[in-house]
Protein backbone atom coordinates (compact mmCIF):
# COMPACT_ATOMS: atom_id res chain seq x y z
CA UNK A 1 0.00 0.00 0.00
CA UNK A 2 1.46 3.45 -0.94
CA UNK A 3 2.58 5.79 2.02
CA UNK A 4 -0.12 8.27 1.43
CA UNK A 5 -3.24 6.05 2.90
CA UNK A 6 -3.36 6.34 6.01
CA UNK A 7 -4.66 3.28 8.35
CA UNK A 8 -7.70 4.93 8.94
CA UNK A 9 -7.88 5.43 4.74
CA UNK A 10 -7.02 1.98 3.69
CA UNK A 11 -9.92 0.62 6.47
CA UNK A 12 -12.59 2.64 5.10
CA UNK A 13 -11.42 2.19 1.21
CA UNK A 14 -11.67 -1.41 1.98
CA UNK A 15 -14.75 -1.41 4.01
CA UNK A 16 -16.43 0.56 0.94
CA UNK A 17 -15.29 -1.89 -1.39
CA UNK A 18 -16.48 -5.13 0.39
CA UNK A 19 -19.73 -3.36 1.04
CA UNK A 20 -20.28 -2.48 -2.68
CA UNK A 21 -19.09 -6.20 -3.94
CA UNK A 22 -21.47 -7.86 -1.47
CA UNK A 23 -24.48 -5.39 -3.38
CA UNK A 24 -22.81 -5.76 -6.91
CA UNK A 25 -22.86 -9.70 -5.97
CA UNK A 26 -26.77 -9.13 -4.61
CA UNK A 27 -27.81 -7.36 -7.92
CA UNK A 28 -25.56 -8.98 -10.44
CA UNK A 29 -23.17 -12.20 -9.85
CA UNK A 30 -19.78 -12.59 -10.51
CA UNK A 31 -19.98 -12.45 -13.87
CA UNK A 32 -21.60 -9.18 -14.80
CA UNK A 33 -19.47 -7.34 -11.96
CA UNK A 34 -16.57 -5.42 -13.20
CA UNK A 35 -14.33 -3.47 -11.46
CA UNK A 36 -14.68 -0.44 -13.23
CA UNK A 37 -18.33 -0.46 -11.68
CA UNK A 38 -17.18 -1.44 -8.03
CA UNK A 39 -14.42 1.53 -8.54
CA UNK A 40 -17.27 4.23 -9.89
CA UNK A 41 -19.25 3.00 -6.52
CA UNK A 42 -16.63 3.76 -4.38
CA UNK A 43 -15.47 6.77 -6.16
CA UNK A 44 -11.79 6.14 -6.29
CA UNK A 45 -9.40 5.38 -9.15
CA UNK A 46 -9.30 2.24 -10.63
CA UNK A 47 -5.47 1.99 -9.78
CA UNK A 48 -5.93 1.94 -6.01
CA UNK A 49 -8.06 -0.94 -6.49
CA UNK A 50 -5.09 -3.13 -7.44
CA UNK A 51 -3.26 -1.96 -4.65
CA UNK A 52 -6.16 -3.78 -2.38
CA UNK A 53 -6.88 -6.47 -4.52
CA UNK A 54 -5.20 -8.68 -7.59
CA UNK A 55 -8.46 -9.45 -8.72
CA UNK A 56 -11.82 -8.60 -8.53
CA UNK A 57 -12.38 -12.78 -7.65
CA UNK A 58 -10.23 -12.23 -4.65
CA UNK A 59 -12.62 -8.97 -3.44
CA UNK A 60 -15.58 -11.59 -3.85
CA UNK A 61 -13.93 -14.00 -1.99
CA UNK A 62 -12.87 -11.75 1.14
CA UNK A 63 -17.04 -11.06 1.30
CA UNK A 64 -17.47 -14.56 1.13
CA UNK A 65 -15.35 -15.53 3.76
CA UNK A 66 -16.76 -12.33 5.90
CA UNK A 67 -20.43 -13.68 5.59
CA UNK A 68 -18.89 -17.46 6.16
CA UNK A 69 -17.21 -16.02 9.27
CA UNK A 70 -20.18 -13.83 10.45
CA UNK A 71 -22.24 -17.60 10.28
CA UNK A 72 -19.69 -19.50 12.51
CA UNK A 73 -19.45 -16.30 15.16
CA UNK A 74 -23.33 -17.06 15.00
CA UNK A 75 -23.45 -20.44 16.02
CA UNK A 76 -20.51 -20.21 18.62
CA UNK A 77 -22.93 -17.13 20.17
CA UNK A 78 -25.94 -18.61 20.36
CA UNK A 79 -24.80 -22.18 21.71
CA UNK A 80 -23.15 -20.11 24.42
CA UNK A 81 -26.23 -18.84 25.16
CA UNK A 82 -27.52 -21.99 25.63
CA UNK A 83 -25.53 -22.56 28.34
CA UNK A 84 -26.12 -26.51 30.05
CA UNK A 85 -29.21 -26.53 27.95
CA UNK A 86 -28.51 -27.90 25.08
CA UNK A 87 -30.32 -30.28 23.51
CA UNK A 88 -30.56 -31.71 19.97
CA UNK A 89 -33.72 -29.97 19.40
CA UNK A 90 -32.17 -26.86 20.26
CA UNK A 91 -28.95 -27.83 17.84
CA UNK A 92 -31.47 -28.85 15.17
CA UNK A 93 -33.81 -25.46 15.39
CA UNK A 94 -30.25 -23.10 15.47
CA UNK A 95 -28.49 -24.92 12.18
CA UNK A 96 -32.02 -25.28 10.35
CA UNK A 97 -32.55 -20.81 10.80
CA UNK A 98 -29.20 -20.49 9.98
CA UNK A 99 -29.63 -22.02 6.61
CA UNK A 100 -33.09 -20.56 5.71
CA UNK A 101 -30.69 -16.69 6.81
CA UNK A 102 -28.26 -18.23 4.07
CA UNK A 103 -31.33 -18.86 1.57
CA UNK A 104 -32.04 -15.32 1.51
CA UNK A 105 -28.39 -13.79 1.29
CA UNK A 106 -26.11 -12.81 -1.97
CA UNK A 107 -24.11 -16.48 -0.93
CA UNK A 108 -27.26 -18.84 -2.02
CA UNK A 109 -27.38 -16.90 -5.25
CA UNK A 110 -23.93 -17.56 -5.75
CA UNK A 111 -24.65 -20.95 -5.03
CA UNK A 112 -27.88 -21.98 -7.12
CA UNK A 113 -26.51 -19.96 -10.28
CA UNK A 114 -23.20 -21.98 -10.17
CA UNK A 115 -20.97 -18.61 -9.81
CA UNK A 116 -19.70 -19.70 -6.48
CA UNK A 117 -18.48 -22.48 -8.37
CA UNK A 118 -16.85 -20.30 -10.76
CA UNK A 119 -15.21 -18.08 -8.38
CA UNK A 120 -13.29 -20.70 -6.49
CA UNK A 121 -12.36 -21.94 -9.77
CA UNK A 122 -10.86 -18.23 -10.53
CA UNK A 123 -8.97 -18.40 -7.15
CA UNK A 124 -5.44 -18.91 -6.56
CA UNK A 125 -5.26 -22.82 -5.65
CA UNK A 126 -3.48 -22.28 -2.50
CA UNK A 127 -6.24 -19.68 -1.47
CA UNK A 128 -9.07 -22.06 -2.18
CA UNK A 129 -6.87 -24.68 -0.60
CA UNK A 130 -6.24 -22.66 2.65
CA UNK A 131 -10.17 -21.53 3.17
CA UNK A 132 -11.20 -25.31 2.62
CA UNK A 133 -8.35 -26.32 5.23
CA UNK A 134 -9.55 -23.31 7.78
CA UNK A 135 -13.30 -24.37 6.83
CA UNK A 136 -12.56 -27.47 8.31
CA UNK A 137 -10.57 -26.56 11.28
CA UNK A 138 -13.55 -23.86 12.20
CA UNK A 139 -16.25 -26.42 12.31
CA UNK A 140 -14.67 -29.39 14.30
CA UNK A 141 -13.20 -26.43 16.57
CA UNK A 142 -17.56 -25.44 17.22
CA UNK A 143 -18.23 -28.75 17.23
CA UNK A 144 -15.58 -29.41 20.05
CA UNK A 145 -17.09 -26.77 21.66
CA UNK A 146 -20.32 -28.52 22.40
CA UNK A 147 -20.99 -30.45 25.54
CA UNK A 148 -21.44 -33.91 24.78
CA UNK A 149 -20.47 -34.29 21.23
CA UNK A 150 -18.23 -37.60 20.25
CA UNK A 151 -15.02 -36.02 19.37
CA UNK A 152 -14.26 -39.19 17.47
CA UNK A 153 -17.18 -38.61 14.48
CA UNK A 154 -15.75 -34.65 14.09
CA UNK A 155 -14.85 -35.17 11.15
CA UNK A 156 -17.67 -36.98 8.87
CA UNK A 157 -20.13 -34.88 11.04
CA UNK A 158 -18.36 -31.57 9.86
CA UNK A 159 -18.52 -33.68 5.71
CA UNK A 160 -22.22 -34.47 6.97
CA UNK A 161 -22.73 -30.58 7.40
CA UNK A 162 -21.72 -29.80 4.07
CA UNK A 163 -23.41 -32.45 2.26
CA UNK A 164 -26.85 -30.50 3.86
CA UNK A 165 -25.82 -27.17 2.91
CA UNK A 166 -24.74 -28.76 -0.85
CA UNK A 167 -28.11 -29.95 -0.45
CA UNK A 168 -29.73 -26.62 -1.14
CA UNK A 169 -28.45 -26.48 -4.39
CA UNK A 170 -31.22 -28.89 -5.52
CA UNK A 171 -34.13 -27.65 -3.72
CA UNK A 172 -36.16 -28.17 -6.91
CA UNK A 173 -35.30 -31.44 -7.33
CA UNK A 174 -36.05 -32.86 -3.64
CA UNK A 175 -38.95 -30.85 -4.28
CA UNK A 176 -39.81 -27.61 -3.10
CA UNK A 177 -43.44 -28.37 -1.21
CA UNK A 178 -41.33 -30.67 1.19
CA UNK A 179 -37.56 -29.02 1.25
CA UNK A 180 -37.83 -27.52 4.10
CA UNK A 181 -39.09 -30.39 6.30
CA UNK A 182 -36.41 -32.37 4.89
CA UNK A 183 -33.83 -29.97 5.35
CA UNK A 184 -35.06 -30.23 9.27
CA UNK A 185 -34.88 -33.98 8.93
CA UNK A 186 -31.32 -33.90 7.89
CA UNK A 187 -30.51 -31.71 10.14
CA UNK A 188 -31.98 -33.66 13.00
CA UNK A 189 -30.72 -36.94 12.16
CA UNK A 190 -26.61 -35.67 11.95
CA UNK A 191 -27.27 -33.84 14.99
CA UNK A 192 -28.46 -36.82 16.69
CA UNK A 193 -25.11 -38.52 15.31
CA UNK A 194 -23.15 -35.81 17.39
CA UNK A 195 -23.64 -36.19 20.70
CA UNK A 196 -22.25 -39.29 23.23
CA UNK A 197 -24.68 -42.49 23.63
CA UNK A 198 -26.45 -41.21 26.78
CA UNK A 199 -27.48 -38.00 25.01
CA UNK A 200 -29.69 -40.60 22.31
Amino acid sequence: MPKTFTDYEREYIKKRLMEEAEACLTQYGVRKTTVDELVKRVSIPKGTFYLFYKSKELLFFDVFCAYHDKIQTEIIKQVNAMGGEITAEKITALIFSLCKKVEYSFLYRLMINGELDLLMRKLPAEVAQAHIEKDDSNIERMLSMIPGVNTEKIKPISAAFRAICLSMLHRGEIGEDVFDEALRMMIHGVVIQMFEEEFL
